[in-house]
């Protein structure tokens, strides 16, 4: 039975003016006892904008510019809380990023670079995918945009696979497209600068609780379990579940020009980037500010390796506004006491325990794992940073371990829809999201029976619970 196109908007609608309404009634409602009228009307407007976010019902960046109207209008917080995203180092490296993911386009490095490893080391259908994955991680370290990343590599691999004989919805073809849309995703949510919910959590850390997560000290925690050994787990799963074999007369190699000088300079750009943040811990200078500054010296004439007119008319400012509208809408929920009345009703349900380490680490990693289910990526650390020193206290740890843990939650995925760039990735490769699901669910099982105890001994290795 196929579900027509009308239907499924009038679903959509409906379900807009339920989550509408019901903000409205919060909103109107007598504050219960001991609850002030400012946390009850903070609760009204995160419904309203979560809600708007999780549907879809708008561009992302409307929602956040219509949160910043109402809590304006309603006085809800002060104007410094609700537009506190724009103080933020964070706010600057998506901005920085968003420069250097056009640069990167626009001279036709990201190409090169793709294109030289899949050249070079495809030699089976198991060492392609590990390749794939291989140059969706290493793009994750300088390209910081999750979509641009997915939109260089796709229209690559759908030729690669065409070369191959691999045809449109064979294993082949999904196999080496799922390869880059995962790795690109998950694997980058181990790299500070490379995804959105990245970003947002290190925005709401600075933000809320005054604390800097280094780019060295996010990779040192998260790489090794997130990002390594998550990448070979979507390689074996993707030899397993699409098996395929390359024809033996498959050549994949195209004559390519020798580099522009405007990509030298962006790859000589891009390397000190690289450099500074990851020495960040050495000079303090924060990621943020490395990033606007390769995106100035990328614009700046003669020098840069990018006209001034790639500012106006390749960088989409969508995702700043949004950023700094989820950054605003966490600051909300501290000022407000919302968080705080959050973090005591889940306490409830967590029932965290102080040096209970391992029990700790699963409650919190579990919380961060199943809120995306009811919302996208990018609000999960919305949603969850406010309630992150709440939870610190009680397990008495660093706040940045019990932030930290949002990170594993936000980088397993259950289904697509969670992440719109994989959702983004399915389309333009023309991967039906149930060809999708073969790969995301054992994954995300593997995440949890495997991947995230994993991660709790090397946290344990490493100190990073404070005791």
């Amino acid at each position: 039975m196929t579900v027509s196109p009308v239907a499924t908007r009038n679903v959509r609608a409906s379900f807009i003016a339920m989550v509408v309404a019901i903000a409205v009634w919060v909103y109107l409602m007598p504050p219960p006892a001991a609850v002030r009228a400012e946390t009850l009307h903070a609760g009204a407007l995160l419904i309203l904008v979560i809600g708007l976010w999780a549907l879809g019902a708008l561009p992302e960046y409307l929602t956040g510019l219509i949160f910043f109207l109402l809590a304006m209008l309603l006085a809800i917080v002060p104007p410094n809380v609700v537009f506190s995203g724009f103080a933020s180092s964070t706010l600057w490296l998506v901005l920085g990023g968003l420069i250097l993911a056009a640069a990167v386009t626009h001279t036709g490095l990201g190409e090169r670079f793709a294109r030289l490893l899949l050249d070079r080391f495809s030699l089976s259908y198991a060492g392609l995918i590990a390749i794939v994955v291989l140059v969706s991680v290493l793009l994750a370290f300088v390209m910081p945009a999750t979509v641009s990343r997915v939109l260089l590599l796709i229209p690559i691999l759908t030729a690669a696979a065409a070369r191959m004989g691999f045809a449109p919805g064979s294993n082949g073809y999904n196999g080496i497209c799922l390869a880059a849309i995962m790795g690109t995703y998950q694997c980058g949510t181990s790299v500070l600068p490379a995804n959105a919910p990245n970003l947002i959590l290190a925005g709401a850390a600075e933000t809320l609780y005054h604390a800097h997560l280094t780019y060295a000290e996010y990779l040192y925690l998260q790489f090794p379990v997130m990002g390594v050994l998550k990448g070979l787990a979507i390689v074996l799963l993707i030899r397993l579940l699409f098996p395929a074999t390359l024809q033996s007369s498959a050549d994949t190699r195209v004559t390519r020009k020798p580099m522009s000088a405007a990509e030298w300079r962006l790859a000589a750009i891009l390397l000190a980037a690289l450099l500074l943040w990851m020495t960040d811990f050495i000079h303090g200078i924060q990621p943020g500010w490395v990033a606007l500054a390769a995106a100035i010296v990328c614009l700046l004439p003669r020098v840069g390796a990018v006209p001034l007119t790639v500012f106006n008319e390749r960088v989409r400012f969508g995702p700043f506004f949004y950023i700094a509208a989820v950054l605003g809408v966490g600051s909300m929920m501290s000022a407000s006491g919302l968080g705080q009345a959050l973090g005591h009703i889940l306490q409830n349900a967590l029932e965290l325990v102080p040096h209970h380490d391992a029990r700790n680490f699963a409650s919190l990693t579990l919380l961060g794992t199943f809120t995306g289910l009811a919302t996208i990526n990018t609000v999960q650390p919305a949603v969850l940073a406010p309630l992150a020193g709440h939870f610190a206290t009680l397990a008495h740890w660093p706040v940045k371990a019990a932030l930290m843990t949002m990170a594993i939650g936000f980088g397993t995925v259950f289904l697509p829809y969670q992440v719109p760039p994989i959702v983004v990735g399915l389309q333009l490769a023309g991967i039906p999201l149930r060809t999708a699901l073969r790969l995301t669910l054992p994954l995300a099982v593997l995440s949890l029976v495997v991947l995230f105890p994993v991660d709790y001994f090397w946290w344990r290795t490493v100190g990073y619970f404070g005791h």
